[in-house]
């Protein structure tokens, strides 16, 4: 594994592995599953250093008593970059990864440079009637699906992993009601939306982020000097559960974050 590493901060036993050189990209995976990004993890460390962490219990980062919180994890990924001095980093997440990105984003402001977020809703409405119900539902059939994921290639993998404890914490995190809205409106990272055209998160939220974000309040002009600072992706063939894989998502990530530099120092 490239470059395995462990950062113990705020009580937690945080996992990582550095890929590539060069600017560092912090990489958040989804829920359960800390290889998400497949293969477009080597394809975006081809540009820039990439550091995909795994989140708390998850993969190799042992849990603890904490509850999981996408803004307690928000704060693990903030004490890390200072932890590696890196002064402010871009940050990408998916899914589960994604809320822990933008919550780094509004409680860390000075940690976080640019900021992609890839399938993650600002409220819990965002998402389908049916994703919410599911969600309500996940702890109590913990039981059932924390053996069946052990018995899998994934659960193989990470054979240290509680699956249902994960599965239990994961379903008594994402039950809770939120709203970010009036904090996504305050984000000072530049912000890359990025979503798939059948995802989990309802258009009509969709719009609703960008809009926060500043997007789509009028024509950005003949020159574009009237667009917004952020943007906004729809990947057309894909579902919530293919966009982390799409072969596209790293060209259009790496085009929102620009050329990567190398790291100073």
């Amino acid at each position: 594994m490239p470059n395995a590493n462990v950062a113990d901060v705020n009580g937690q036993h945080l996992f990582y592995s550095v890929h590539g050189a060069g600017k560092p990209l912090i990489l958040l995976h989804g829920g359960i599953d800390p290889d998400s990004f497949g293969s477009n993890l080597a394809e975006l460390a081809k540009g820039r250093q990439v550091i995909a962490v795994h989140l708390q219990a998850h993969g190799r980062t042992p849990d603890t008593d904490r509850p999981l919180r996408s803004e307690t994890m928000g704060d693990d990924i903030a004490a890390l970059i200072s932890h590696l001095k890196l002064g402010k980093a871009d940050v990408m997440g998916y899914s589960l990864g994604a809320s822990v990105a933008l919550q780094t984003a509004i409680r860390h402001p000075d940690a976080v440079e640019r900021l992609v977020i890839v399938s993650a809703a600002m409220r819990q409405d965002g998402f389908y009637p049916e994703g919410v119900a599911a969600f309500k539902q996940l702890e109590a059939n913990a039981a059932t699906l924390g053996p069946s994921v052990k018995a899998s290639p994934l659960g193989q993998a990470y054979p240290n992993v509680d699956w249902t404890n994960l599965f239990r914490k994961v379903g008594d995190m994402t039950k809770r009601p939120f709203d970010w809205s009036a904090d996504v409106a305050r984000l000072k990272a530049r912000t890359l939306l990025v979503f798939a055209d059948a995802d989990a998160i309802r258009p009509e939220h969709m719009v609703e982020f960008w809009k926060a974000l500043g997007g789509g309040q009028r024509d950005a002009g003949l020159d574009g000097s009237l667009r917004p600072a952020n943007a906004l992706a729809i990947l057309p063939n894909t579902t919530h559960y293919t966009l982390a894989v799409e072969p596209m998502l790293p060209e259009i990530v790496n085009r929102f974050l620009g050329p990567a530099k190398k790291a100073v120092g």
